[in-house]
């Protein structure tokens, strides 16, 4: 199955969300029970307050028109509007974000806990390795065992090194080791797992803020992107997570994971509408193919069941 088979079949539950509302919609003159209907539905979806509102502002004008005859009218209002949100957030793919920064680049992974922080990070490794890339897998995340041992197992399978110390080892000292072991063996990317922190606790986060800090007085500069790996699955409350990770640590760069099977796939637009932060990458499933650059036109493509178009 290809990438984009793959997202539109993990955005389906999404997709069949708001599509029911629209086929019920598109060749009627507007009334306030339909409108209603719609807006419930794109709520539903998690594409946020903010944006639902510009969108319904949009249907409102347009939809009155001659467009809401075609079979696609609405559709296209729909994904104009959203491929205007997300565009100003795609970014460089991975590859050329390493490959055009300073040497080691450095990535500081974090999130709460069991978003797929870990498995992200080794999946980015295989992935940079397989394109001969050298990457560097730095164990942070000293609080579970099983994290270490994770890491160490994908490592040897992609013949990368990993800098770890013990169980409840301190996480900015391993974070240290990552760093000076990066620059000496002169490996193209250091990527620092962490463990996972409710954004609620302000000691973590302080722990946190430790690392980060630990990891720019060895080399000035590092991070030089702060990876936020969000759970899509958890709706409007990956805003909260990111509002609290953002104000700690100046986040760079989000992951969107688990977006397959979920009805709230949505929250990828909500996420860009309030920060402006690139989406690197988003995950529909388990295999390291299935953890993609993001990309706005295949998104909408997929969430509204066609080709999306600026406006």
């Amino acid at each position: 199955m290809g990438w984009f088979q793959r997202l539109n079949e993990g955005l389906g539950k999404t997709r069949h969300a708001v599509r029911q509302s629209l086929d019920r919609f598109l060749g009627h003159t507007p009334d306030p029970a339909l409108l209603e209907e719609l807006e419930a539905a794109l709520l539903g979806a998690d594409l946020g307050a903010h944006v639902v509102d510009r969108l319904m502002r949009q249907v409102t004008e347009q939809a009155r028109g001659a467009d809401a005859a075609t079979s696609g009218g609405l559709q296209n209002v729909l994904s104009r509007t959203l491929y205007d949100v997300l565009r100003p957030v795609s970014s460089p793919s991975l590859e050329q974000l390493i490959d055009q920064g300073p040497k080691p680049f450095v990535i500081l992974a974090v999130g709460v806990n069991g978003v797929g922080k870990t498995t992200t990070i080794a999946k980015m490794a295989q992935r940079l390795a397989q394109g001969g890339r050298q990457p560097l897998l730095v164990a942070g995340d000293t609080f579970r065992a099983a994290a270490i041992d994770q890491l160490q197992v994908w490592a040897d399978r992609i013949g990368a090194n990993v800098i770890r110390q013990r169980h409840g080892a301190d996480p900015a000292a391993v974070a240290f080791d990552g760093i000076a072991a990066a620059k000496a063996r002169a490996v193209d990317v250091a990527l620092i797992d962490t463990a996972g922190r409710l954004h609620t606790k302000s000691n973590l986060m302080d722990e946190l803020r430790k690392v980060k800090r630990v990891i720019g007085q060895e080399l000035p500069g590092a991070p030089h992107e702060v990876l936020l790996v969000l759970d899509a699955t958890v709706g409007q409350n990956a805003l909260a997570q990111a509002r609290q990770f953002h104000e700690a640590v100046g986040v760079t760069g989000l992951v969107l994971t688990k977006l397959d099977g979920t009805a709230r796939g949505g929250i990828v637009v909500a996420i860009a509408e309030e920060f402006k932060i690139p989406v690197r990458l988003i995950g529909v499933g388990e295999g390291i193919e299935d953890l993609q650059d993001f990309n706005p036109e295949a998104f909408v493509a997929a969430l509204f069941g066609h080709p999306a178009a600026s406006s």
